[in-house]
């Protein structure tokens, strides 16, 4: 019974701190996870949830309803003993079901490599079947042994990125970074959750990226926060980084050169969010971003590329919803994609669940994280190649994804290498590329005896304190003894830092107490009670610990300090000569454990993560358990006691930190870069220069304004030789030939104007000035056509013609999942003339035709060739045919391959080369898009599946391929703007149906249109849903009756083209 009365004696503690949270039965405020403040109610709790065995808590239970009586007191322990009981219930249950679920996803993925090794089976050579006979023990150990020399192997083929390979290289490099408060100077590091080391790890990036050789700009993209909550620079369109310097003949580089941050605007201009509200506004910055690269392209295409476009090299997304950007914005431009994840979603969610807190669905409404994890799995199936920090990364954490399987990549990766069809499988490519630092301000200090004296020397002999830097008086005021040596922290004040461990092994150790100082750098505060729950609780937490042990005059905890502060941080530590010490539970790498070292302190760090592979190459310091508070104070007194080894770590540290310099890193970084497969648009069909020259479509938006206004700028200061009377005149000619050009043009395009509605050589849509796409799924119940869609075709073409002027320039396009030939054939029976459309995107985006452009010989209409290579990539059509119907007639509790319940068949008649086409026999028995698309993942396959004509249809399209990307790539082949189409759609539609719907085009929801959609087969349970990807409200987005008049749709699409994209 003495469990029990210590249970009582939590439970009175209950009842004294409050016990109406617990009384309400409102579960979100028994997490100790959400953003709340501290209450001292849900640390009872929770300490007993986390404690005690259930069997137990029933017992106490059982006692206080047989000791019942009618004092209100013990009606409410009774209560309460109840609730509790019930919530150490729900943890085990929770702590099953992830028991659970890892046993199911381990069981997929060994059917998903067995699956792969039969598929590929009769190209294997006989050195690869034996080595998959092997057990899976051997093979491991196999792989260990070799890994180094694979490495080696690997390495030795790549050409080291050097000054003389790359001087005359003129690269063009964009970064993404959308989260957080991102600018080049004063930092708000700490500010909160959003603003922590990435934004510092990306501009830093940025800039040692622009210095390197044969890089001539950088672009770092952001989102534009016009927000009293925030200072007015983060709602300045750009800033600049660093400026390019000059090449080493002394000439100018090109006003455009160097590095900088382009901030988007996208979602409410006027509102900061935190991440986790961002995702429903992703598609409306790769809008923007992508009109800034075209813009750009052009630009440094007149610059430095001869008057061609010059394309981005790369786009690198930084963390998970830049990874999504960037997928996007890789398939629209057709270049490579490099991702970094930072942190993962699939290994927080993981931690989570091991707490048994909170359920997998309280997860993803706190964090959104089935969103994030989706948005990890595209980064992985678009990715040329993944960076990571640490192997730990690519093993505990990677490894947990669908689309990343650590045995099968080295399987594809060696078959590619021997020439051995892979049949069309494919895994990104992980490298671990430690992130760098700028040492520029770092000082290194030889061991002289006035170094050994520095504690000494930080006051004067008459006791004064001499002029030192403002943070170090900051921090010494807490202290009764300045010169003991200092143990310092610097972290954000989150639980996973674990710096309530750390003082609590300080406050336990007395030697340790005795010997040193504890310095804890938290970030910035003003007041602890408007900080979020986790920060404000771990402070008070810090506070509380320090009155409990009387460490007064012994721990500085300064409320705020500025990034150019830090290095003097160091600086102070190591004066005193102290140590600096990470305890997180996890630390994806460790950047603070490197910029300790570079100021000459040695390291107490967690074994969990990064800081293992930091302490192998450095060998500067201890590696601990953090959660062994004993072993934390045991190695900060090993090193503060023992001078040699102290001594030994500083020296170390110095000697290898060079490793980690920016410089290092970037030519790292950029020698893999260079060994992805590099690709660029492309156009097969060559059209006259003065297409790409058309003044109305030059500036596609304002990102550019603060750098130089490419769209209207004259070059004045071209020539710099010019003298002041004469430059005058050479604006003038200037000016001229600009308007003459535009009078051509303005010929060409009446030209155009007059045989618009006739074939031509060219597609007429690359002078409209508006496009309107009608995108609405309206099927009947065998998957064609409803006969509504021939009025609403009708009545969407006359309102557009009802302004005479406008008409001559507004182009209309079909958006479908049926065939041309079912569009053709479609439009004739409603007797619509097919020459009236400027653009047929069929087959779900799998394929684009002009009719406006001449037919071929056979009478077929004209299919865009350089769509058709545009979205090639990774796609592996009978691969697909094959695992599909192998996927799609295996039910649960069937063996794969199974057939004697086939649940599809092939439709050919709908099927094209990029579109595999079925019908749907049973709706009932089909695999949810998530499913099928996770389980072609585990099969090393990247495509887009979806269901569509009214469930009818099962359609696999590229990866790059969709009716979506279909309009970016009309932006980017014709300069067509993304936000100058208006895109009608029914209230429902296939499941390709969300990724229509957001962007910056703007969108016409007809209802009653669309009587049955597809989207109930788009999630499994559990995922993320709709408003994860759709914006609650939008000015982009409006709405109008299925029956609307010509006259009422006319008005509709004059009022939504008054919107702009975060109004």
């Amino acid at each position: 019974m003495a469990g029990n009365e210590w249970i009582n004696g939590y439970l009175e503690a209950i009842l004294d701190s409050g016990a109406s949270a617990i009384e309400d039965n409102k579960q979100t405020q028994v997490n100790l996870g959400d953003r709340e403040h501290f209450n001292p109610t849900k640390y009872f709790v929770e300490e007993v949830v986390s404690g005690v065995d259930e069997t137990d808590l029933h017992r106490t239970w059982i006692k206080v309803v047989a000791t019942r009586n009618s004092r209100e007191r013990s009606s409410r322990l009774e209560n309460m003993c109840w609730r509790i009981w019930h919530l150490t219930r729900k943890k085990k249950q929770l702590e099953w079901e992830n028991v659970q679920r890892l046993t199911k996803r381990r069981l997929e993925r060994e059917q998903g490599r067995r699956d792969v090794t039969e598929d590929m089976s009769e190209d294997l050579s006989e050195g690869e079947k034996g080595e998959g006979e092997k057990g899976e023990g051997e093979g491991e150990k196999v792989q260990s042994e070799t890994q180094s020399k694979d490495y080696q192997r690997n390495s030795s083929n790549l050409e080291v990125w050097t000054d003389d390979n790359n001087k005359e290289r003129r690269l063009y490099l964009v970064l993404i970074s959308m989260h957080g408060l991102v600018r080049g100077e004063n930092m708000e590091l700490g500010r909160d959750s959003d603003t922590g080391g990435q934004v510092k790890y990306v501009v830093e990036l940025s800039r040692a990226l622009a210095r390197m050789p044969g890089v001539y700009r950088v672009d770092l993209f952001t989102r534009q926060i016009s927000s009293p909550e925030v200072d007015w620079s983060y709602g300045e369109p750009t800033e600049m980084l660093t400026a390019c310097p000059d090449d080493s003949d002394g000439q100018d580089v090109g006003e455009s050169a160097g590095a900088y941050i382009i901030r988007i605007p996208f979602g409410p201009r006027d509102k900061y969010l935190h991440k986790e509200l961002l995702w429903p506004y992703m598609q409306e910055f790769v809008d923007g971003a992508l009109a800034h690269i075209l813009n750009m392209s052009k630009v440094l295409g007149d610059q430095i590329g001869g008057g061609q476009p010059v394309w981005p090299y790369v786009i690198h997304g930084h963390y998970a919803d830049a990874g999504d950007c960037a997928s996007l914005l890789s398939g629209a431009l057709n270049v490579p994609m490099v991702f970094t994840g930072h942190s993962l979603g699939r290994n927080k969610l993981e931690q989570l669940l091991k707490q048994g807190r909170q359920s997998k669905e309280d997860i993803n409404s706190t964090y959104k994280i089935m969103r994030r994890i989706e948005a990890e799995e595209l980064s992985l199936d678009a990715a040329e190649m993944v960076i990571t920090s640490t192997r730990q990364e690519v093993e505990e954490q990677w490894g947990l994804y669908d689309g990343f399987d650590v045995k099968l990549e080295k399987v594809l990766r060696a078959r590619a290498r021997r020439g051995v069809n892979c049949h069309g499988r494919y895994m990104p490519r992980m490298v671990v590329i430690p992130p760098g630092m700028d040492f520029s301000n770092v000082v290194v200090q030889e061991d002289t005896p006035e170094a050994d004296e520095a504690p000494n020397n930080l006051v004067n002999t008459d006791g004064s304190p001499k002029e030192l830097p403002p943070i170090w008086s900051d921090v010494m005021r807490f202290f009764v003894n300045p010169h003991k040596p200092m143990i310092l922290a610097l972290s954000r004040p989150d639980p996973k830092k674990n710096l309530t461990v750390l003082v609590k092994a300080f406050g336990e150790c007395r030697p340790l107490r005795e010997l040193a100082n504890l310095t804890l750098i938290m970030g910035n505060r003003d007041d602890i009670d408007e900080m979020s729950g986790g920060s404000a609780s771990v402070l008070t937490t810090v506070l509380k610990l320090i009155d409990k042990y009387e460490l007064y005059g012994q721990v500085a905890y300064p409320k705020h300090h500025k990034q150019s502060d830090v290095p003097d941080i160091y600086r102070l530590a190591a004066n005193t000569k102290g140590v600096f010490v990470n305890p997180a539970l996890v630390e994806p790498f460790g950047l603070t454990l490197i910029e300790a070292a570079a100021h000459g302190l040695p390291n107490v760090a967690t074994k969990n993560g990064g800081p293992v592979d930091i302490h192998r190459a450095l060998n500067n310091g201890l590696l601990v358990d953090p959660h062994d508070q004993q072993a934390i104070a045991d190695a900060l007194l090993k090193l503060l006691t023992e001078k040699n080894l102290w001594n030994e770590c500083r020296k170390n540290g110095w000697k290898n930190i060079h490793l980690y310099s920016w410089p290092e890193h970037c030519c790292t970084y950029l020698t893999r870069v260079a060994a992805c497969r590099m690709r660029h648009p492309q156009w097969q069909t060559d059209t006259p220069a003065a297409l790409d020259e058309d003044p109305n479509n030059e500036s596609l938006n304002d990102s550019l304004k603060d750098v130089q206004d490419t769209s209207l700028r004259l070059s004045i200061d071209g020539d710099k030789s010019t003298s002041i009377n004469g430059s005058t005149e050479n604006v003038q000619d200037q000016v001229k030939r600009y308007l003459s050009k535009i009078k051509a043009m303005e010929s060409s395009d009446q030209r155009d104007s007059d045989s618009s509605n006739g074939p031509g050589k060219f597609p007429a849509l690359r002078r409209r000035k508006q496009f309107i796409v009608i995108a609405i799924d309206s099927y009947d119940e065998n998957g064609n056509l409803d006969k509504k869609m021939s009025r609403i075709l009708l009545e969407v073409m006359k309102a557009a013609r009802l302004d005479a002027q406008a008409a001559k320039t507004t182009g209309f396009a079909i958006s479908t999942a049926l065939s041309v030939i079912e569009v053709v054939a479609f439009l004739k029976e409603v007797k619509v003339q097919v020459s009236e459309f400027d653009a047929l995107i069929c087959s779900s985006g799998g394929e684009v035709y002009y009719p406006s452009v001449n037919t071929e010989e056979d009478g077929k209409l004209y299919l865009d060739p350089d769509y058709a290579s545009h979205i090639d990539y990774r796609w592996a059509r009978d691969g697909l045919k094959k695992t599909i119907w192998k996927l799609m007639n295996t039910h649960e509790g069937e063996e794969e391959g199974d057939d004697t319940s086939s649940s599809i068949e092939d439709d050919e008649k709908s099927s094209s080369p990029h579109c595999v086409s079925y019908l749907i026999k049973d709706p009932s028995k089909a695999k949810r898009v998530d499913d099928l698309r996770q389980k072609l993942r585990l099969r090393g396959l990247r495509c887009h599946p979806m269901y569509c004509r009214s469930s009818t249809r099962l359609q696999v399209v590229p990866l790059l391929a969709s009716r979506a990307q279909a309009l970016r790539y009309f932006f980017v082949r014709w300069r067509l703007n993304v936000a100058n189409m208006f895109l009608f759609l029914g209230e429902t539609g296939d499941t390709d149906y969300e990724e229509l719907v957001p962007g910056t085009h703007k969108t016409l929801i007809m209802k009653g249109v669309v009587e049955k959609g597809s989207e109930e087969l788009r999630h499994t349970k559990g995922t993320f849903v709709k408003d994860d990807i759709l914006p609650e409200k939008s000015p982009l987005i409006t709405y109008l009756s299925g029956e609307a008049s010509a006259e009422e749709i006319s008005n509709a699409l004059k009022e939504v083209s008054k919107a702009q994209p975060g109004m």
